[in-house]
């Protein structure tokens, strides 16, 4: 794909599961056509300016954020599946039938 590093590139990271480090991404340098943005994690260039600790306040709240929002999703499933499961979504969620 375009988005595997071919051989010359410059950006391109080893895989975690050959020494590189888990969650980092390469720059999108070495793609052929042009892309608004240069980087996943901040394409708007808006955390250039904060320091240490804000970032890492601000890792902190996404991780939480990401993990309530599993419990979130979770609940709701359960609710499908065990009508009654959770009080606050008896009668919201459709029951899961099976199909």
């Amino acid at each position: 794909s375009e988005l595997t590093p071919v051989s010359g590139a410059t950006s391109a990271l080893p895989h975690y599961m050959s020494g590189g480090v888990p969650g980092k991404f390469p720059t999108f340098d070495d793609i052929p056509h042009p892309m608004p943005f240069n980087s996943l994690y901040d394409p708007f260039k808006l955390s250039k300016n904060k320091s240490e600790d804000s970032k890492a306040k601000g890792l902190k709240a996404e991780i939480n954020n990401g993990r309530l929002a599993m419990l979130g999703i979770f609940g709701f499933l359960c609710e499908q599946t065990i009508p009654g499961s959770v009080p606050l979504l008896t009668g919201v969620v459709k029951p899961y039938s099976g199909e």
